[in-house]
C-alpha cells in the first residue's frame, strides 16, 4: 500500500465514519490535522490518575479503580442509573452515573481498572464525570507502557482518537523537514517525522520529551518567522519624520496641563517623540495599567505630527469610546481643540470623530475634514479603515485596546499613502514579557507603570452568594449607601439578554466569557450537571428597579443599543442623571466617570483576570475612594473562586497578568496573532518556553536579513503558513 502525507483526507485512511466523527467533533479533516492533535498527557498503565488535578469543566480522560457500584432507580424517567464511584491512588473519589446501568453492572465492578472519560462537574459537593465513557485497560505485556490520552469530545472519546492516530502513523510517510540541519544540530532536536510518531507512540518519557521540545521549536520559530516578515515588510517604505517643533501646539499644551506628567509618562513620551522625528516607521506597544495616563501620552504624540503638518487617526474598537475619546482630547486640549470655533487658540487644531453610525450629513463632513486635513486629529471605530475615507497627510495611527483589533486591521489603515504613518498601539492589559515577545513580537514595547497622582483606593471583596445568600441584600445596600453620598456605581453583567442568550447567538461583548457555552445546560437532572446561563441585563435591570433598587434612577447600557441610544445613556451617566448604570464589559476599557465609586460585577467568575481588573479600574477615579464587588456562586476551594480571591488581593494589573495567563489557556492568547482557519500552535508555552522563544527569534531575525522573501527557504515559509495560518502569511506578502 501506497504511503499518506500530511495533506491527505482522513476519509482514505480511516473510512467514513471515523473521518466524520472527527471532522463533526473536533473539526479534523486531514492526516496533518489528526497528527497534530498532540495528547493532552500520558498515564502509566500501572498507576491511577490524581483526581485532584482534574479541572472543573474539562473533558478528561483519568484511569481509576471502581470503588463500588449501585443500581437504582431514575427519578425523572424510566429506567436504571448505575452510580459508579471511581478512586485514585489516595483513595480520593470521583462519581460517574451511566443511564441503563443494567447493562453495565456485570462490567463495571469494584476492583476493575478502566480508563474512564467524561466532563468534569460537580453534583452537590462531589466532583463527578458527566455522561461518561469507559474502556477496560487490557494487562498485556506486549501494550506500551504509557497511554496517550488526547483532548476528547462526547461521543468521541480519548481510545478512539488513540486508535485513528496509530492508523494513520502506520501508512504516515515521513514528512519533509523544514527545520534547517545546522538548527536541528545546535538545538539537539530529532527529525520532524520521528517527533510527530514519538509524541503520539512513546517508549519512554525520553520520547515524548524529546518529541515535544522539537514540535515547540517548530511553532516558536514558526511564530518568530512572521513577526521577523513583518518587521521587514514595515520598514520597506519609510514614514514622515515630525520631529518636535518648539513653540507649536505640543509645547502650549504642556504649559497649560494643570498637573505634572509621571516620570514614565515623560519617559515614554520622549522614546515616542525620538521614534516619530525619524524616517524609520514607529512600530510602538505602550502598556500601562488602569489609569496609568496612556491617554496623555497618546495626545502628546498627536500634536507633535500636527505641529509638522501632518494628520493623527485615533482608532477605538467600540462607538462608545471613541465618542468617549474625542470628548475627552477635546476636554484635555481646550482652546487648543477648537480651530475654526470663535473662542479657538491661535494654533489650533480640530479634533473630528468619524463612526458608522453619524448621520448621513455629519458623516460626510467628517470625511470631508478628513480628506482635506481641516482635522489634524480624526478620531473612530473600524469605520476609519474602510476604503472610501481618505486623509489628507496621515503622519500617526493611535490604536487603542489592540487586542481588540486583528493585525489586518490596524495595518489596513497604516497602509495608506505612499509614505508609512507611524503606529502606537496602546493598551490597559499589562502584558507578562512572553506575550510582548511573542504575540506583539513586531512591536517595540514601553512600560507606563507608575501611576498618577491623586488615583483613590479601590477596595475589592468576593460576595459568595451561593454560600451566604444575605451578604447579597449586603451589596443592594451599599450601592443605596453609595448614591446617599452622591456617587454612582455600575453594575455589571455578563450577557446583554434578549435573543442574545439564544444558543449561537453572536455577540461581541459575550466573547471572553468563561464557559458561556456549557453543553450540559438544560441536562437531566439525575446527572446533576445543570447550570444556570449567565445573568443578563435585560433580565437583571427590571428586577433590581422594581426591587431592592426601587427608587435610584438606572440606566442600561449594551453593545447591542443603537449608537445614538448608547450614546445618550452614557452622556447622562457623566452628567449625574443616573445613579446606577447596569451594563455589559462595554464600559470595560476607557470610560472615565469620576464621580462613579462603586461598580458591582455579577456573575464574576464569567470573566478573565484581566477583564475583572479592567472593569475595576472604572471606579475610585476622582477623590473618592472605590469599592469593587466580586459577586459569584462558586463554592470555596474551587479555581474560579481561587481567580476572584486573587483579583481581591491585588491592585497591580502586571501581577494579574501573570497569574491570568498561568491559569488560562495561552492559546487564547497565542490565538490573537492568527487569522487562519486553524491554529497552529498547540504546544508553544509563554511561561514554560521563554529561552526557545527568545532564541528562536534571534535565529529568525538572521534568516529573514539575509532572506527577506524566504525564498531560499521554502520549507520555512510553510511552517510558517503551518503555524500561523495561510490567511496570515499570504498577507505578509501582500503588505
Amino acid at each position: 500500500m501506497s504511503g499518506i502525507d500530511l495533506d491527505t483526507a482522513l476519509l482514505g485512511p480511516l473510512g467514513k465514519k471515523a473521518a466524520d466523527a472527527l471532522a463533526a467533533k473536533l473539526d479534523l479533516h486531514t492526516v496533518g490535522d489528526l497528527v497534530r492533535h498532540y495528547p493532552r498527557r500520558y498515564v502509566d498503565r500501572g498507576k491511577l490518575t490524581d483526581i485532584a488535578g482534574l479541572e472543573m469543566g474539562e473533558h478528561a480522560t483519568v484511569v481509576a479503580q471502581v470503588s463500588r457500584a449501585t443500581l437504582r432507580d431514575m427519578r425523572t424517567r424510566r429506567g436504571k442509573l448505575l452510580a459508579v464511584m471511581i478512586r485514585d491512588e489516595r483513595g480520593r473519589e470521583i462519581s460517574c452515573t451511566f443511564f441503563n446501568g443494567h447493562k453495565l453492572q456485570h462490567l463495571l465492578t469494584p476492583g476493575m481498572r478502566a480508563l474512564f472519560s467524561g466532563k468534569v462537574s460537580m453534583y452537590g459537593k462531589q466532583l463527578q464525570l458527566t455522561h461518561p465513557e469507559f474502556e477496560p485497560l487490557e494487562e498485556d505485556e506486549d501494550i506500551r507502557p504509557f497511554v496517550s490520552v488526547y483532548p476528547a469530545a462526547d461521543k468521541l472519546p480519548s481510545w478512539d482518537i488513540a486508535r485513528c492516530v496509530r492508523i494513520v502513523l502506520d501508512q504516515l510517510d515521513d514528512p519533509t523537514d523544514p527545520l534547517p540541519a545546522e538548527i536541528r544540530r545546535a538545538q539537539g532536536l530529532p527529525a520532524l517525522g520521528r517527533a510527530l510518531r514519538r509524541i503520539h507512540l512513546p517508549e519512554t518519557e525520553a520520547d515524548y520529551h524529546a518529541a515535544r521540545a522539537r514540535l515547540v521549536w517548530d511553532e516558536a520559530l514558526g511564530v518568530q518567522l512572521a513577526l521577523a516578515l513583518r518587521r521587514q515588510r514595515a520598514v520597506e517604505r519609510p514614514a514622515a519624520a515630525s520631529p518636535r517643533r518648539p513653540g507649536g501646539l505640543l509645547d502650549a499644551f504642556d504649559a497649560a496641563l494643570p498637573f505634572p506628567l509621571t516620570a514614565g509618562q515623560q519617559a515614554v513620551g520622549e522614546e515616542i517623540a525620538a521614534d516619530l522625528a525619524r524616517e524609520h516607521p514607529m512600530n510602538r506597544l505602550v502598556q500601562g495599567d488602569v489609569g496609568a495616563g496612556k491617554t496623555v501620552v497618546a495626545l502628546r504624540a498627536m500634536l507633535q505630527v500636527v505641529d509638522g503638518g501632518r494628520q493623527a487617526a485615533m482608532l477605538a474598537p467600540t462607538e462608545v469610546l471613541a465618542a468617549q475619546h474625542a470628548r475627552s482630547l477635546r476636554a484635555m486640549l481646550g482652546a487648543l481643540g477648537r480651530a475654526g470655533e470663535l473662542d479657538a487658540a491661535e494654533q489650533a487644531t480640530k479634533i473630528t470623530l468619524l463612526t458608522g453610525s453619524l448621520p448621513t450629513a455629519a458623516r460626510r463632513q467628517a470625511m470631508l475634514d478628513a480628506q482635506s486635513g481641516e482635522a489634524g486629529i480624526v478620531v473612530g471605530t473600524h469605520a476609519l479603515i474602510q476604503d472610501k475615507v481618505g486623509f489628507a497627510d496621515l503622519g500617526l495611527v493611535v490604536v487603542d485596546e489592540q487586542h481588540r483589533f486583528g493585525v489586518e486591521q490596524r495595518d489596513a489603515l497604516r497602509g495608506r499613502g505612499e509614505r508609512t504613518p507611524h503606529l502606537l498601539v496602546m493598551t490597559a492589559t499589562p502584558i507578562p514579557r512572553t506575550v510582548a515577545m511573542t504575540v506583539y513580537g513586531d512591536l517595540e514595547v514601553s512600560a507606563l507603570r507608575e501611576l498618577p497622582k491623586g488615583r483613590s483606593p479601590i477596595a475589592t471583596t468576593v460576595v459568595p452568594a451561593g454560600e451566604k445568600p444575605s451578604w447579597l441584600q449586603r451589596v443592594w445596600r451599599r450601592i443605596h449607601e453609595e448614591v446617599a453620598e452622591g456617587h454612582q456605581v455600575y453594575i455589571v453583567c455578563p450577557r446583554v439578554g434578549g435573543d442574545t442568550g439564544k444558543k449561537g447567538a453572536a455577540d461581541a461583548e459575550d466573547a471572553d466569557l468563561i464557559d458561556l457555552e456549557d453543553p450540559d445546560i438544560g441536562a437531566d437532572s439525575d446527572d446533576g450537571s445543570q447550570r444556570r446561563s449567565p445573568l443578563a441585563v435585560l433580565d437583571v435591570a427590571p428586577g433590581l428597579a422594581e426591587g431592592p433598587l426601587q427608587g435610584l434612577r438606572l440606566g442600561v447600557l449594551h453593545g447591542k443599543l443603537p449608537p445614538d441610544e448608547k450614546d445618550t445613556v452614557m452622556r447622562a451617566f457623566e452628567a449625574g442623571e443616573l445613579d446606577v448604570l447596569v451594563a455589559t464589559t462595554v464600559i470595560e476599557v476607557g470610560v472615565d466617570v469620576p464621580n462613579s465609586t462603586g461598580m458591582v460585577i455579577l456573575d464574576a467568575d464569567r470573566f478573565g483576570l484581566s477583564q475583572l481588573h479592567q472593569l475595576r479600574g472604572r471606579v475610585g477615579r476622582g477623590s473618592a475612594p472605590g469599592v469593587c464587588l466580586l459577586v459569584t456562586d462558586m463554592p470555596s476551594g474551587t479555581t474560579a473562586r481561587e481567580r476572584l480571591d486573587a483579583v481581591a488581593g491585588t491592585t497591580d494589573g502586571f501581577e494579574l497578568a501573570k497569574l491570568d495567563l498561568e491559569l488560562r489557556r495561552e492559546g487564547d492568547v497565542l490565538g490573537s496573532m492568527q487569522s487562519g482557519r486553524r491554529s497552529g500552535l498547540r504546544l508553544l508555552s509563554l511561561l514554560r518556553h521563554e529561552k526557545v522563544i527568545s532564541t528562536a527569534r534571534g535565529y529568525a531575525a538572521q534568516i529573514v536579513a539575509h532572506d527577506p522573501e524566504l525564498a531560499g527557504h521554502p520549507g520555512l515559509m510553510a511552517l510558517v503558513n503551518e503555524v500561523v495560518g495561510e490567511e496570515q502569511a499570504e498577507y505578509l506578502d501582500k503588505v
